[in-house]
């Protein structure tokens, strides 16, 4: 179906993303004051910024997400969960976990589900856990899909966007092993609205994306 059909409010699909580590306090502020005029559901920062985002989107729609455990997902999970609950008291209501992807590889299923389920327990914010699906194949996307389902998470995020980037066959897997039952988030190197639109229809509910001003201008363009 052409773009120019779909009735999309692609807004209310999109984690407006700063992730570089050279973001300055500045470029934060930008991000920030940019969701609120496009009423995006979410800024993703890190952990650095997060008072600062919220201190700019207080009593705001927009909510402040951050990574925990971001990129690689390898460090204890002590600290992920300090990372996690710190976040939190700084105005985090949204926590991007990254998975340990050691564990998953060895099928020690019991430390992802601990470490997931008490981030989620102990903060009480919605959690997003991280995947990343380019380097799992699909019997290892299946099982973090389900030990995180039952950890509690509110969405399944396909990718920090440093290994690769989201793809619809993988979102369509995570929809076939959520049900609906929580949310997609598809995340990483998501540059146009055509792919933005593909995403969507393929059980996306959340777009992570440093590009949101761009795919909003590409919308008003396909609009005219």
């Amino acid at each position: 179906m052409p773009v120019s059909d779909l009735d999309i409010d692609l807004a209310s699909y999109i984690d407006h993303s700063l992730l570089q580590p050279s973001a300055t306090p500045e470029q934060v502020k930008q991000l920030c004051q940019e969701a609120f005029k496009y009423n995006f559901p979410a800024v993703c920062v890190y952990p650095t910024a997060v008072k600062q985002a919220a201190d700019l989107l207080y009593d705001k729609r927009t909510q402040v997400c951050t990574v925990i455990g971001f990129p690689t997902g390898a460090n204890t999970s002590a600290v992920k969960l300090y990372e996690a609950r710190e976040a939190t008291e700084n105005g985090a209501t949204e926590l991007d976990v990254v998975i340990n992807l050691g564990w998953l590889k060895t099928q020690q299923s019991d430390l992802i589900y601990r470490e997931i389920a008490q981030i989620c327990e102990e903060t009480g914010q919605t959690v997003k856990a991280i995947l990343e699906t380019a380097v799992l194949n699909e019997a290892e996307i299946r099982l973090a899909g389900e030990i995180c389902l039952d950890a509690g998470v509110a969405y399944l995020k396909t990718s920090t966007g440093w290994f690769g980037g989201a793809t619809v066959d993988t979102v369509r897997l995570l929809r076939e092993i959520t049900g609906g039952q929580i949310g997609i988030k598809a995340s990483g190197g998501i540059r146009t609205l055509e792919q933005a639109v593909a995403l969507i229809e393929a059980g996306a509910t959340r777009l992570g994306t440093s590009r949101g001003i761009e795919l909003m201008r590409q919308q008003r363009e396909v609009d005219k």
